[in-house]
């Protein structure tokens, strides 16, 4: 029912968005102590009444994502004995989506059980992010609402730079859906790049597919980790005369030494949200924050009011 309360929560994985999100929607930020024994075993304390309640917890699962997704599973299982009439996780980045299929002999497929997880600890709604694969989503047996952070970056796109003068980039084959997608919003021209990895973490560009020479050239990709592939491509597109060349991606785990990678790159802007919240070690004046805050705020609002989600994806 639409009267019944909203609460919003949220554990200790990123809650400057969470309280940006409450900032949104104009609601207090829920009251929930979420503690670590000296044995490394986590406690999850509501200091609230939720029952009844329609609440969402806000808990994107990066790094440290074992303590993350274990945090999330008990803030739902408090949640459902505490009486909570529907609990939506809130996930603006699901750690293991990358391990979606079994690509090699005696692996796991590690993001359907962590859906597994999710749905078992009695969650009966999920809000996600720009998953690193669509099929995710029928990994759960509970309805799951996909966003994009694309209208965020597309209208800091346009605030920014001459669309006349920008061409997408995707840095592989496989993120040319997104890239096309984000070209055709902008009226762009696309341009891919073909590389060949011959083992984990480590990529070749081989080929640019499309005319860069002279345009500002904006690589576009959901995730960049190690940064090695985006760094690879932009030496590649200054090496075939591009104007100039900025990054842009949903979620920024930057681990190992990418921040390095991107300061001795030739990218000169790199564009991400706050799905996943910037640290000091991740810190660099290339880096502009986008906060996905209103998106969110918007869909669990309409998810509360039980009205269209659809019109928040593109």
């Amino acid at each position: 029912m639409k009267d019944r309360p909203l609460k919003i929560f949220s554990g200790n994985s990123n809650p400057v968005l969470s309280q940006e999100i409450c900032d949104y929607l104009k609601i207090p930020y829920g009251d929930v102590v979420v503690t670590q024994f000296s044995d490394g075993e986590i406690s999850v304390k509501y200091n609230e009444n939720i029952r009844g309640a329609d609440v969402f917890i806000v808990q994107p699962t990066c790094y440290p994502a074992n303590r993350n997704i274990m945090e999330l599973l008990l803030m739902v299982d408090a949640a459902k004995r505490a009486s909570a009439e529907r609990i939506t996780a809130v996930v603006p980045y699901f750690g293991y989506a990358r391990q979606d299929r079994k690509d090699q002999p005696r692996v796991p497929i590690s993001s359907k059980l962590i859906a597994n997880l999710i749905v078992a600890a009695g969650t009966d709604r999920v809000l996600a992010m720009d998953l690193h694969a669509d099929q995710i989503q029928g990994f759960f047996d509970i309805p799951v609402d996909h966003l994009y952070a694309a209208p965020v970056i597309i209208e800091y796109i346009k605030t920014n730079y001459n669309v006349d003068e920008v061409v997408i980039i995707s840095p592989d084959a496989g993120g040319v859906e997104r890239a096309r997608a984000i070209a055709s919003r902008l009226g762009c021209t696309l341009a891919i790049i073909d590389k060949r990895r011959p083992r984990a973490n480590v990529s070749e560009v081989m080929n640019v597919i499309g005319e860069i020479e002279g345009y500002i050239n904006i690589l576009i990709d959901d995730i960049i980790d190690t940064a090695g592939t985006i760094a690879k491509s932009a030496f590649v597109l200054k090496e075939r005369g591009a104007k100039k060349i900025i990054a842009a991606c949903t979620h920024p785990v930057l681990s190992g030494n990418a921040i390095d990678k991107i300061e001795e790159s030739p990218i000169e802007e790199l564009i991400v949200t706050n799905t996943i919240p910037l640290t000091n070690k991740k810190l660099s004046k290339k880096i502009t924050a986008l906060s996905v805050a209103s998106l969110l705020g918007e869909a669990i609002i309409r998810i509360h009011n039980n009205s269209s989600v659809s019109s928040l994806f593109i």
